[in-house]
């Protein structure tokens, strides 16, 4: 197991590498490679594991009863996913969990990341300080994604989107994890009324853009 990617995670920060290697012992761990598209957790199943990703992305993916999608959430290398379900024995997930692109993940054993050794090892407490910042990080991006969604104009949605990722950018120039398709499932809105909304918000100056890299104007005089 590479010591020195997962050193340099969320998850494992603040940990040296060889306590990383005394920690595997405990956490578990297997790898799975997954192709696009392929679900890695299927909404209905209870886990006791979590994935951390190695390489790739995943979306956080609900399926409608109707056949219609939601996107909660985009996550990439480095981070973590299904940690809330896996810390509730039997519960189930009530949503898939995509691969974006070629994926491969770690699947680290959630009841033994939760339960201190015997030795009550400094690094095992700060394993758990971390997954708990991770877990709170997730509450605060979906308080996001439900102020992104609050507006009933398609133009607000956007937005209200953009202004987040040039914020957490550092610039008006960004590029956004999602592409059309998806950005109008994460948004809740149609995709056709999407891109022709995309097309006026250029004419009026508010933006340019070119697939999902976004340029935000600042002399726009919005009414």
């Amino acid at each position: 197991m590479n010591t020195f990617l997962l050193a340099n995670t969320q998850l494992f920060r603040g940990i040296k590498e060889d306590e990383i290697a005394e920690l595997l012992h405990c956490l578990v761990p297997r790898e799975g490679k997954f192709q696009k598209d392929e679900v890695i957790f299927r909404a209905g199943s209870p886990v006791n594991e979590i994935g951390l990703i190695k390489f790739g992305s995943v979306n956080i993916v609900v399926n409608l009863y109707w056949g219609n999608r939601i996107i909660f959430g985009h996550l990439g290398k480095g981070e973590v996913f299904a940690e809330n379900y896996a810390a509730i024995p039997g519960k189930e997930l009530v949503c898939d969990v995509v691969a974006c692109e070629s994926t491969q993940v770690i699947f680290l054993n959630m009841r033994n990341m939760l339960t201190m050794c015997q030795r009550g090892c400094a690094f095992h407490n700060r394993l758990i300080q971390n997954m708990l910042r991770i877990s709170a990080q997730k509450n605060l991006n979906m308080s996001s994604r439900m102020m992104h969604t609050a507006s009933r104009s398609l133009r607000e949605r956007l937005l209200s989107y953009f202004s987040e990722q040039a914020l957490e950018h550092g610039s008006p120039h960004f590029t956004i994890p999602f592409n059309r398709q998806q950005l109008a499932e994460y948004l809740g809105v149609n995709r056709s009324a999407m891109s022709n909304e995309l097309s006026k918000m250029q004419e009026d100056g508010f933006l340019t853009y070119h697939r999902n890299e976004f340029t935000l104007k600042e002399t726009v005089h919005y009414e």
